[in-house]
């Protein structure tokens, strides 16, 4: 009876590791819904054509924190290329953002989610830290990019029409970069929403692997995320968060990161 009930306890605390162990981490604001005193504002180089902009432009005044309906959002303005960038870097985790477009375009409404950031500001295009991108773009969201020296695999199929190399699931695993096929992959689909409407951008990065969701459509799986040196990609798994100011005046309501310990199946491509 006794080694019953001990069999019986061992196999109770290890459901109730595991249970634990599954359990949801919580959510981590990284817009505190007051300032940016938390983030870290570097001002880069001048639109194209809007050199005078960039002379008189403030890190204040590109990246703001304003009210709309009684809510406060992150602004940015997009008068001038510029990062608004998290302090801390992050490791396999979940970051939700939830952004709109606005009414004021200088170039064209362009920005970006850059994430596995590092480096010195300006090493990028020479605003940003190294990185890789999940496109906000508008007709772009959810497209990757490559900065500087950064890589990655993903399935895709070139498309004979527009040249572009397009994610789709179950294709051949293809090596991007500045090395190989170019730094630009397209989404599978298109879900971005009317422009004026609030999209919600899921990114998932677990490892090398990195997944991007648009409005609960997963529309990019990259693999073997990295940094090409030396002939050969050096893993790449960490890193800051950034956002762009890059033409387009956007609207952030919220971005929020929690940490997670496998890739949720319901994401991933069948």
């Amino acid at each position: 009876m006794r080694k019953l009930f001990l069999s019986a306890l061992i196999i109770g605390v290890f459901v109730v590791f595991n249970s634990c162990q599954e359990k949801e981490q919580p959510w981590q604001p990284l817009f505190n819904g007051e300032n940016l005193d938390n983030w870290d504002k570097y001002l880069g180089t001048p639109l194209a054509g809007f050199d005078s902009l960039a002379q008189v432009a403030t890190v204040e005044k590109v990246f703001s924190v304003v009210e709309e309906e009684g809510v406060k959002l992150i602004r940015i303005s997009g008068e001038v290329n510029g990062s608004l960038a998290t302090q801390a870097s992050f490791e396999n985790y979940h970051l939700r953002l939830v952004f709109k477009w606005g009414d004021e375009v200088f170039t064209k409404r362009n920005s970006g989610l850059l994430y596995h950031s590092f480096g010195e500001f300006g090493a990028a295009l020479g605003t940003w830290m190294v990185n890789i991108e999940h496109q906000l773009m508008h007709e772009n969201l959810g497209d990757t990019y490559l900065m500087n020296n950064t890589a990655c695999e993903t399935a895709a199929v070139k498309n004979a029409e527009t040249n572009n190399f397009v994610f789709t699931p179950g294709a051949e695993i293809l090596p991007f970069g500045e090395h190989a096929n170019g730094k630009s992959i397209k989404k599978s689909t298109d879900a971005e929403k009317p422009l004026g409407e609030w999209n919600t951008v899921d990114l998932y990065c677990f490892g090398q692997t990195s997944v991007h969701v648009v409005n609960g459509v997963t529309v990019m799986v990259n693999n073997n995320t990295g940094v090409f040196e030396n002939g050969a990609v050096k893993p790449l798994t960490s890193g800051k968060i950034q956002l762009q100011s890059e033409g387009g005046e956007l609207f952030v309501k919220s971005i929020e990161i929690q940490s997670i310990s496998k890739l949720p199946k319901e994401i991933m491509p069948q």
